[in-house]
């Protein structure tokens, strides 16, 4: 019976030495007075979890995740009442019947929902600090942020395994 041999893994090497090489420049973000509807399709058309929430400035000032518009979503839905449904109708002039839910338009901002705050470095910080970031923080996206404070770019958890190299 042959035993067998296990070869050493080669060792994987970050081919990137600051923030500004992993980043993605200009990332889309959100405006904080943006209703929970242009949310919701930002996220739905560009397939995104998470995007960064920019003020009037340009200047990040939180986190929009798919999971806050889920939470938000399931504790706040709210319908006409039954009564006044029994008096509306279809474009074509329909009677609705019973049984139909109307859901009222959500007005919520987008400043309603997010976490307040980011998790932010500059383009200059190490790859070896953005790691350490990342771990300490327990988060899946840094922000990247100019000497202004403006929002320049995201790094995540991805960019940084895409750039790794045996």
């Amino acid at each position: 019976m042959k035993l067998a041999m296990h070869r050493k893994a080669p060792q994987l090497v970050l081919n990137a030495t600051t923030a500004a090489e992993l980043m993605t420049a200009n990332p889309v973000s959100i405006d904080e007075d943006a209703t929970v509807s242009a949310a919701v399709a930002l996220f739905t058309n560009k397939r995104f979890g998470v995007a960064p929430v920019i003020n009037k400035a340009g200047r990040p000032v939180g986190v929009l995740s798919a999971s806050d518009i889920l939470i938000h979503d399931r504790e706040n839905v709210n319908y006409v009442p039954i009564a006044e449904t029994s008096r509306l109708a279809t474009p074509e002039g329909e009677a609705l019947g019973p049984g139909y839910l109307v859901e009222n338009v959500d007005t919520s901002r987008v400043a309603d929902l997010m976490t307040p705050g980011i998790f932010a470095v500059t383009p200059e910080t190490p790859c070896a600090n953005l790691i350490a970031e990342f771990l300490r923080l327990k988060v899946h996206h840094l922000f990247v942020v100019d000497g202004a404070r403006t929002l320049v770019g995201v790094i995540s958890s991805l960019d940084i395994l895409r750039r790794l190299e045996a």
